[in-house]
């Protein structure tokens, strides 16, 4: 991504921060039963939610995730928004947060700094999704359901994409042109397309369109990329809370691109799982493969 001026960085900075208000970092402590290092912690629902990173004896990273703490998928709320993304898009001067607001309620979460500190691994924070009531496409993802995107974007500059007029999801139209540049073809996987879906403080979202939602069956999870400005910001497993409160414990394997643009461990595998001893639900990649830089293949 374009980087800001540094004014404009360091108010975003500082909203992050307010974002990240609930949250504690858990350092780099282990969590002895898993080998588990743990990353930062939210209050969520009636419980919490953490990132975590588990290492191989080779330091080849096996697990990038959340951990759902076993309450935290109760007492979720049933609607409304946070209201941190909203746009007077009737001009009237007042915000209705009933038709103007994005219906949803984000968590930052860093990954461990035995993650962001490294540079053959290019996610280093989570932007967790919680959505009530889904969202569009109708009849599709609307569902209550968790985003969990695992970013590769610094967080100011994500959050730099601010609302505005453009597009189903709203965002500011200049960034919706920029959301929207096409990726070298050799960056993603062919069968994910641009549908338009530029949302605020995320970025666009390149959907699957083989995936068995769009063949008329209930959507219980999905992949997604992530883009920006003709880059990949992020990596995203979509799951409803229903399917989690199925207790899965399945991977399914990720639709990779042919070439990448960044050298790194890139995930092969996503995984979702409930651990019945504790009632701990976790979403993570696995299966990290090193990947080395490409040149975009030209079109």
């Amino acid at each position: 991504m374009t980087r800001w001026k540094s004014a404009r960085v360091t108010l975003l900075g500082a909203t992050a921060m307010v974002l990240l208000t609930g949250c504690a970092s858990l350092g780099t402590s282990t969590d002895g039963a898993t080998n588990r290092i743990l990353g930062w912690k939210s209050a969520l629902g009636s419980g919490t939610v953490s990132s975590y990173a588990e290492f191989d004896a080779g330091g080849t990273p096996r697990a990038l995730g959340v951990a759902f703490s076993a309450r935290a998928l109760d007492g979720l709320p049933t609607g409304g928004s946070d209201r941190h993304h909203c746009f007077d898009r009737n001009k009237d001067g007042i915000v209705d947060l009933a038709t103007e607001c994005v219906h949803q309620y984000e968590r930052v979460i860093p990954l461990p700094d035995a993650v962001a500190r490294r540079v053959d691994i290019p996610f280093t924070w989570v932007l967790l999704n919680w959505n009530p009531l889904g969202h569009i496409p109708p009849g599709v993802y609307d569902v209550p359901h968790f985003d969990v995107h695992f970013y590769m974007a610094p967080i100011e500059d994500v959050f730099a994409l601010e609302s505005g007029p453009c597009g189903p999801e709203f965002i500011r139209c200049d960034l919706f042109e920029v959301a929207r540049r096409p990726l070298p073809v050799n960056y993603m996987h062919p069968d994910f397309k641009d549908v338009g879906a530029a949302v605020p403080a995320m970025g666009n979202h390149l959907i699957d369109m083989t995936g068995p939602e769009f063949s008329k069956q209930p959507f219980t999870r999905t992949w997604i990329y992530g883009t920006y400005d003709g880059k990949v910001t992020f990596y995203e497993e979509m799951v409803t809370r229903a399917f989690l409160l199925g207790k899965p414990s399945t991977c399914f394997p990720i639709k990779s691109p042919p070439a990448v643009g960044v050298r790194g461990f890139y995930p092969t595998v996503s995984c979702l799982r409930h651990d019945a001893r504790t009632g701990e639900y976790t979403v993570s990649m696995e299966k990290f493969v090193l990947r080395e830089t490409q040149p975009p293949a030209t079109r």
